[in-house]
C-alpha cells in the first residue's frame, strides 16, 4: 500500500506535496519522495523514511517547480532498499517521472516483454518502474514530436489492455504536464480537486481525499476505474474512459483498516462506514452470544474506536479506553517476521488495569491478519486481571493473500488460512471469537454508494479479480515474499521500520 499525490499549481508545489504527503503518512512509512518541475528539468529528492525525516530545508529549496508528484511506499513487490524508492524517472520519450500505489500481477511477463520487444531496461524489481517503462514506450509509439491529449489517452488505453492488477498512478510529461489513470476495476483509490488562486485554476489528484483537504483543495470527484486524466501545463484539464469494460470494484480493506476515518473514497465516508460496521457486528453479538454476560467493550486502538463504541451502543454495556497507545511505535501488521512483530506488540499498547479486572472483557478490533497481535493483547487483558476475553474482528476471516498492492501475500502468515472459527479462537486464547460476515461488511460500506455493486474481497473469498491467480502464482510470490522477509530481517532484527496512527493485528 502506498500513497500517491500530484499538483499541477500557479506557483510552487512542492510545499504543497510534502504537506499532503504528510497527512498520507498512513499507506507507507518506507520511504518517501518529491519530483518537481523547473527550468524543463526534473528536481527529485526521495529516500527511506517517513516525511518528515526524508526532506529537510535544503531539500525543499531544491524542489523548485510549479508541477510535481509526491510518494509515499510501503514495499509489497520489490525490496525496502532507497533504490526502490519513487517516483522513478524514465529520460525517453520527453523525459517522464511516474509514482505508482498497486501492484502488477503479471510483472514477469511485463519484464519479459520490455526486454524483447520494447528494447527498455529496467533497473529494479519494482513493478513501479516496468509501469513507467511501458507508459513511455506507449506514449513514444502514439505521438511525434508533441503529445496531444488524444494520443495520451490512447497510450493510456494500450497501458490498459497490456497490464493486469490494481494501479493508480500520476505521472510528469516534461513539456506537457501531469497524468492520472486509475485500473479498470478501480482497485487501488483515486480522487482529484481544484483550488481556485488569483493567478488560475490549480489541480491536484491524490489517493484519499484527506489530502485535498489538508492543501486546501476542493474536492471534486474520484477517478474512475479506468480513467485517464490529463492536465496540461497551462491548466487546462482533459479527461477520458480508456478501459474498455471498466468495473467498479474497489478495495474493501480500505475502509475496515488502511484508509483515514476523516477520508471519502468512491462517494463513501470511511468514517461512517466503520460505524455502520460497528452497528451491523453488535446486531450480529446480540444474536449469537445473548448468553454472554459482557462487562465492558475496548477497542484495540485506534481503526476499532468508532466500531466498538457502536458495538457497545447496540449491546447497551459500557465503553472504555482500556489500552494507552505509544504513538512512537510502528505498526505491528506490515513489520517483517514474527519475531519483530511479537517484540513491537508490548512496546506499543499498554493496558490500563482498573479497566480490565474482574470484568468479562469484549475486545474490538477491525480485522485478525496474522493473530501475533491479538495473541498478546488477549494475554495483556488477562494479566490486567480480566475474568473472560472475548474477541470481535470487524472484517471477515482474512484467509487469502492479497496480490493487489496490501502485504499480505502468503497464506502460511495467515491464522485464519485452512482453520475454523474455533480453532482460530483457541490459537489466539479467547473465550470466544466472533467475525463479521462478508455480506454484513459489504452491506456496511456499500450502504454509501449504492453505484457500488460489487468490492475487491479476495483476502475474505479467495476470488481475484483479474483472474489471472493460480496457486502457482501465489506460490512464487510467498518464495519471494520469505527470501526478502529472511533478508529484511537479517538487517534489521532490532528496528522499527514505521509508524501509524492506527493499528492491525
Amino acid at each position: 500500500m502506498c500513497g500517491i499525490v500530484g499538483i499541477v499549481g500557479k506557483s510552487p508545489v512542492g510545499q504543497s506535496i510534502y504537506d499532503a504527503l504528510t497527512v498520507l503518512q498512513h499507506r507507507g512509512q518506507d520511504a518517501a519522495g518529491i519530483v518537481t518541475i523547473s527550468d524543463n528539468t526534473f528536481r527529485l529528492r526521495k529516500a527511506n523514511g517517513l516525511v518528515k525525516d526524508v526532506f529537510h530545508t535544503r531539500h525543499m529549496h531544491r524542489l523548485q517547480g510549479d508541477i510535481g508528484i509526491g510518494h509515499i511506499r510501503y514495499p509489497t513487490a520489490g525490496s525496502s532498499s532507497s533504490s526502490e524508492a519513487q517516483p522513478f524517472y524514465v529520460n525517453s520519450p520527453f523525459g517522464i517521472s511516474l509514482a505508482h500505489n498497486g501492484n502488477l500481477t503479471n510483472a514477469d511477463e511485463l519484464k519479459d516483454w520490455l526486454f524483447k520487444t520494447a528494447r527498455r531496461h529496467v533497473n529494479t524489481t519494482s513493478d513501479s518502474e516496468l509501469l513507467l517503462n511501458i507508459l513511455g514506450h506507449e506514449l513514444q509509439e502514439a505521438g511525434g514530436i508533441s503529445l496531444t491529449p488524444d494520443e495520451i489517452f490512447t497510450a493510456v488505453a494500450n497501458v490498459h489492455e497490456r497490464v493486469r492488477g490494481a494501479y493508480a498512478t500520476v505521472a510528469l510529461i516534461i513539456g506537457h504536464g501531469m497524468l492520472a489513470f486509475r485500473d479498470p476495476n478501480g482497485i487501488r483509490p483515486m480522487v482529484f480537486g481544484k483550488r481556485e488562486t488569483e493567478t488560475g485554476t490549480e489541480y491536484m489528484v491524490a489517493s484519499e481525499s484527506v489530502a485535498l483537504d489538508a492543501c486546501d483543495f476542493e474536492f471534486v470527484r474520484d477517478v474512475a476505474p479506468g480513467e485517464a486524466i490529463y492536465f496540461s501545463e497551462d491548466g487546462q484539464l482533459h479527461s477520458k474512459q480508456c478501459a474498455k469494460a471498466p468495473n467498479y470494484s474497489p478495495c474493501i480493506f480500505e475502509f475496515v483498516y488502511f484508509a483515514r476515518p476523516d477520508s471519502t473514497i468512491d462517494k463513501m465516508s470511511v468514517y461512517a462506514s466503520r460505524v455502520e460496521m460497528g452497528r451491523k457486528l453488535g446486531q450480529r453479538i446480540a444474536q449469537v452470544w445473548d448468553d454472554l454476560d459482557i462487562d465492558v467493550v475496548i477497542p484495540i486502538p485506534e481503526t476499532s474506536n468508532d466500531i466498538a463504541l457502536r458495538i457497545a451502543q447496540q449491546l447497551e454495556v459500557p465503553y472504555r479506553q482500556g489500552f494507552v497507545k505509544n504513538r512512537y511505535i510502528g505498526r505491528t501488521f506490515i513489520m517483517p517476521g514474527q519475531e519483530m512483530r511479537k517484540k513491537s506488540v508490548r512496546r506499543k499498547l499498554n493496558a490500563i488495569g482498573t479497566e480490565f479486572k474482574d470484568k468479562n472483557v469484549l475486545l474490538v478490533d477491525d480485522s485478525i491478519v496474522r493473530g501475533t497481535t491479538s495473541e498478546q493483547i488477549i494475554e495483556m487483558a488477562r494479566a490486567a486481571g480480566a475474568k473472560k476475553v472475548y474477541f470481535a474482528s470487524a472484517a471477515p476471516e482474512v484467509r487469502f493473500p492479497n496480490v493487489y498492492g496490501i502485504d499480505m501475500p502468503s497464506a502460511n502468515e495467515l491464522i485464519a488460512h485452512g482453520r475454523e472459527v474455533e480453532d482460530i479462537c483457541e490459537q489466539i486464547g479467547a473465550d470466544k471469537l466472533i467475525f463479521q460476515t462478508k455480506d454484513d461488511l459489504i452491506k456496511a460500506v456499500g450502504m454509501h454508494n449504492p453505484e457500488i455493486t460489487q468490492f475487491e474481497t479476495s483476502v475474505f473469498d479467495g476470488e481475484y479479480l483479474t483472474n489471472d491467480i493460480d496457486q502457482g502464482y501465489l506460490e512464487k510470490l510467498d518464495a519471494a515474499r520469505n527470501n526478502e522477509v529472511k533478508e529484511t530481517s537479517d538487517k534489521n532484527a532490532d528496528s522499527i521500520l514505521d509508524l501509524h496512527n492506527e493499528g492491525a493485528s
